[in-house]
């Protein structure tokens, strides 16, 4: 179902900061855990949006980790070429590489102590950014997708484009997301087996690409988007 985008707030642009990395770092997963501690802490910006190029990873939440046959997850994601991970947000099983853009958006709690509130008005204001460039975005899950979530960010309301999980400390709200812009192959076949092996459902054919649904539009024309949108 998707949530109409018309009525909803989104997030204003306020003073922050950019981080962008245009390669793949080990404790990139890691990284994301202190810039919400930071900004927690007082000691960074009241917002940051953190842009990044991952390396091959299967991201795993805690809750998974403890479901039976996670080796054999484990052990798909390796056979595959893709590092199993515990990611600090929740949802579920999430696979993403090179071809992919995933970004942290890190706000001081004072403006978002509901999580809720957060998915919501960031979902709508990525939707925004993506329309803005050509893309038919719209906020909603759709049936069958991986890491389901009432604020995932679908094309046509057919494919997920953007899922989104979050994690809070006292002080900070981390919400992290990750796009695809290459062909989806090899990422369909880590979260088929990884998914097989943990028992979650899911429709391979939900998992939406930028080279499927915008081709013309770039990483680059995606972060200047999204920073626009977030960043004054």
């Amino acid at each position: 179902m998707t949530t109409p985008v018309e009525s909803a707030d989104r997030l204003a642009p306020i003073p922050g900061a950019v981080i962008r990395q245009a390669s793949p770092e080990p404790d990139d997963l890691e990284r994301s855990v202190v810039l919400l501690r930071q900004v927690a802490s007082g000691e960074g910006p009241r917002r940051l949006l953190r842009l990044y190029t991952p390396a091959p990873t299967l991201a795993l939440t805690r809750r998974e980790s403890l479901m039976p046959d996670y080796d054999i997850a484990i052990a798909a994601a390796e056979r595959l070429g893709f590092t199993p991970a515990i990611r600090p947000t929740g949802g579920r099983a999430a696979a993403y590489d090179e071809t992919c853009l995933v970004f942290d958006l890190v706000e001081g709690e004072e403006s978002h102590a509901d999580p809720t509130a957060l998915f919501a008005q960031a979902g709508r204001t990525i939707v925004d950014a993506l329309r803005g460039l050509g893309v038919d975005a719209r906020l909603g899950e759709v049936p069958g997708e991986y890491c389901p979530g009432e604020y995932s960010i679908n094309a046509r309301g057919a494919v997920k484009l953007v899922g989104t999980s979050q994690r809070g400390v006292r002080g900070a709200r981390l919400l992290s997301g990750v796009l695809a812009f290459g062909r989806v192959d090899h990422l369909v076949a880590v979260l088929t087996e990884a998914n097989a092996a943990l028992r979650l459902e899911w429709d391979p054919r939900t998992f939406g690409s930028m080279l499927t649904e915008a081709p013309a539009v770039t990483r680059e024309d995606v972060e200047e988007a999204l920073a626009a949108a977030l960043i004054a």
